[in-house]
């Protein structure tokens, strides 16, 4: 095995896919501008369809569309042929891709969407083709020639495909005013969607999982709620459940180097003064900002009277996956 040979060659392939991707700059014109007004106007889907290769990259357009607000999906045409074009609708939009345009299973379906009567949208390289020619609107993704130095395998139209099928996604996630939150809407399993939907009153520890002690307890039995409880604080409160203060491990550790008496050393005298807080409804990930900003572990959680609610550490965060 040459590595030097290997090397020569993967850069020659991204150099030439670099180069098809170039090229589709100038095709953002009005055809494109086109699609997307068929596409923001579609009261139903976007169907992508496509076959072989063209039909990977037609399903991973259509996944995309569908998770930044354009509802769409995949229709393989052999299927399609079989029945599955019943999943099509007079409401929709199609975006049929083929390199050549003249992918038979692909052509094969123009004759029925036609009469169906939905706009139909092409991406070739071949302008002068037969699914070009019958479209409604023609994208133009020819490329200057394949990464495969056979010229065989669809390497760079792929690619070029691709980026324009994103072209499309993004320009009308931003037309639509889609944001950070319809899209954790539509990835509730991701980490995104964690952050963005996960609240403090999903994740925090409540009622008897609260960790407290009144103000007049010994710090011997502050160290035992601790234990108890297991989130390397306690909470200090007065007898409507106000918080006075905040105990944590680091605080131990500093009040048993100074050789103080476990029972007979108030909590009250021992512990940090209010501590830092958040409230229920606010977002997990907010907890995450406060704790690295401030350099702690833990955080109390109080309602809008101030009253003590939940508590939560890092680790809970770690646990629901916002980390």
């Amino acid at each position: 095995m040459n590595e030097g040979a290997i090397a020569k060659l993967a850069r020659a392939v991204i150099e030439t896919e670099t180069e098809a991707i170039r090229s589709l700059l100038p095709r953002i014109d009005a055809a494109f501008f086109t699609a997307c007004r068929h596409m923001l106007d579609c009261t139903g889907r976007v169907v992508v369809i496509g076959m072989g290769k063209s039909g990977h990259i037609g399903g991973k357009i259509a996944a995309t569309l569908a998770s930044t607000g354009t509802p769409a999906f995949f229709v393989h045409p052999a299927e399609a042929g079989h029945g599955d074009m019943g999943m099509i609708k007079a409401d929709d939009v199609v975006m049929l891709l083929s390199h050549s345009g003249e992918t038979a299973e692909v052509n094969i379906m123009l004759p029925p969407l036609k009469r169906l009567g939905v706009p139909l949208v092409a991406m070739t390289g071949n302008p002068q083709s037969t699914l070009a020619r019958h479209a409604d609107v023609h994208i133009d993704v020819s490329v200057p020639r394949e990464a495969c130095p056979l010229g065989l395998a669809p390497t760079s139209s792929t690619t070029a495909a691709l980026v324009m099928g994103d072209a499309l996604a993004v320009s009308l996630l931003e037309t639509r005013g889609f944001t950070r939150e319809d899209f954790a809407r539509s990835h509730p399993a991701g980490q995104l969607g964690r952050k963005l939907l996960l609240h403090i009153r999903d994740v925090m520890h409540r009622d008897d999982d609260i960790p407290r002690v009144p103000a007049d307890a010994s710090l011997s039995q502050a160290i035992l709620e601790m234990t108890r409880k297991r989130l390397g604080m306690t909470a200090v409160v007065d007898g409507d459940g106000g918080v006075l203060g905040i105990f944590t491990d680091g605080d131990l550790r500093r009040t048993l180097e100074s050789a103080e008496d476990p029972h007979a050393t108030r909590i009250a005298d021992v512990m940090t003064s209010g501590g830092k807080s958040i409230r229920p409804d606010a977002l997990a990930a907010e907890a995450v900002q406060m704790m690295q900003e401030h350099r702690i572990q833990a955080l109390l959680v109080l309602d809008d009277e101030d009253r003590l609610v939940g508590a939560l550490n890092f680790q809970d965060l770690l646990a629901a996956g916002v980390v």
